[in-house]
């Protein structure tokens, strides 16, 4: 009996040291739940050995700033650290970054923003005792982290989502990012300050703060959500103007082959009335190529090429050929929304690989680049092979990914090295360079976890 004394005394009385010791579980409860929402939200896609490491790392380096820096600058240490941790673990854009550390941030803060007052009134202690007797210290965060697993629970079972584009243009990347930091900054002073006069605050304050807080922020994902749909909106009309510019082209060509229908039947009828096989061969060769440009147009269509992104770059670096001469052939057996890459990234290796191949592709007397995209079920990997004439033949393919290194006048050399560091950040993609006495290839390798 008396032991149960002493423990509920440890309990009900203040003791700074059990609370301390509270807080370090408590510390990974909250950073699990955390995880859960913005993964839910954000669609972060996730190995388990990552999860458990974002939030080891998060919950110990929460616990040790708590301990050792004074509030509020603990928690300006706090998210710098967990900007660094989230970025660097899940390799996930900055803006996407951001959004993540400020949701549950936000949650939690509203949350106590609602709650805290409501709980020392109603049990009617101060804010020293809420914040230094276990008993009390426990149950608010029971009630706290019971409020948020809800909130978390309502949002998946809703399947609710945050969609943010990975590749916004510059400036309005700044002006996103810096409006999201001073909510983060927002966030961790207005804690503060609920902290602090908790007390004094009449209820009404707190709701107050609480209602304000949640138009801020509900004012900024509203601006995230029509700033992505008027970027998704502009790309359409990008795709579609690239479109009916490949369907001008398809028609004209279509065109001029019903207008020579006749000739050309005519034409191989006569070498079969002769039995010219030799003459029939070489009318039919000419004719074949024709044919093959009307299907690789006839290729550059959305409803094939799934990422608008992608199908604007393919179409311009096809006409961008095609007005230098070049003989683009494609071969497309893909769902680009199974590519397990940032889309950015993609699109700047794939831009990069294509514009090589167009230039050394140019120099040549026969001017071709063959494209193909194609799904290795076998091997768990899309391909993106991409392959070229070229005049020189020396091309060394280990030192072309050199920093400076290029062949050309007036070139950086970056481009094949920014490729490499691409694929250096990331553990499913490859570049498999190669060359024979015709073509040389840039095999781009994505590999995919198999469903």
């Amino acid at each position: 009996m008396e032991m149960l004394n002493n423990i509920w005394n440890a309990l009900s009385t203040e003791n700074m040291g059990l609370v301390n010791l509270m807080i370090i579980p408590f510390g990974f409860v909250e950073s699990i739940l955390g995880l859960h929402l913005f993964m839910n939200l954000l669609n972060f896609k996730f190995t388990k050995k990552q999860a458990i490491l974002y939030v080891m790392l998060s919950a110990s380096l929460s616990i040790v700033f708590a301990r050792l820096i004074p509030s509020p600058f603990n928690l300006v240490f706090n998210y710098v650290a967990l900007f660094i941790i989230t970025f660097l673990i899940f390799k996930e854009s900055i803006l996407k970054t951001i959004v993540a550390i400020l949701l549950p941030s936000l949650v939690f803060a509203l949350i106590n923003l609602l709650l805290l007052n409501v709980y020392i009134n109603a049990l009617n202690i101060t804010h020293l005792q809420a914040q230094s007797i276990p008993i009390y210290r426990f149950i608010y965060f029971i009630i706290i982290y019971m409020c948020f697993a809800l909130i978390v629970y309502i949002l998946k079972h809703i399947n609710f989502k945050i969609k943010i584009l990975e590749d916004f243009d510059k400036k309005t990347k700044v002006i996103l990012i810096l409006n999201f930091l001073l909510g983060l900054i927002t966030i961790a002073f207005n804690s503060d300050l609920v902290v602090f006069y908790t007390e004094v605050a009449p209820l009404y304050i707190s709701f107050l703060s609480f209602i304000i807080l949640i138009a801020y922020f509900s004012l900024n994902l509203y601006s995230l959500n029509k700033v992505t749909k008027l970027t998704i909106t502009t790309r359409e009309l990008e795709t579609a103007e690239e479109y009916n510019r490949s369907i001008t082209v398809l028609y004209d060509d279509v065109k001029g082959f019903k207008h020579d229908f006749n000739n050309i039947v005519s034409s191989i009828g006569g070498y079969i009335d002769t039995n010219d096989m030799e003459g029939l061969k070489e009318y039919y060769y000419p004719l074949r190529e024709d044919c093959q440009r009307t299907n690789n147009i006839a290729m550059l269509n959305p409803n094939i090429i799934n990422n608008p992104a992608i199908y604007s770059l393919l179409s311009s670096k096809y006409h961008k050929a095609d007005g230098l001469g070049i003989k683009i052939n494609f071969e497309f057996f893909v769902d680009l929304n199974e590519f397990e890459i940032n889309p950015y990234e993609f699109s700047r290796i794939l831009g990069i690989l294509l514009d090589n191949a167009i230039e050394a592709a140019s120099e040549c007397k026969n001017k071709i680049i063959n494209i193909c995209f194609r799904n290795e079920f076998n091997k768990n990997r899309h391909i993106v092979l991409i392959s070229n004439t070229y005049k020189d033949k020396n091309v060394d393919t280990e030192k072309i990914f050199e920093k400076g290194k290029s062949g050309k006048e007036n070139h950086s050399g970056l481009g094949l090295w920014e490729v490499r560091q691409y694929i250096k950040k990331h553990n499913n993609l490859n570049l498999y360079t190669f060359k024979n006495d015709k073509y040389f290839s840039q095999q781009f390798e994505i590999y995919y976890n198999k469903k």
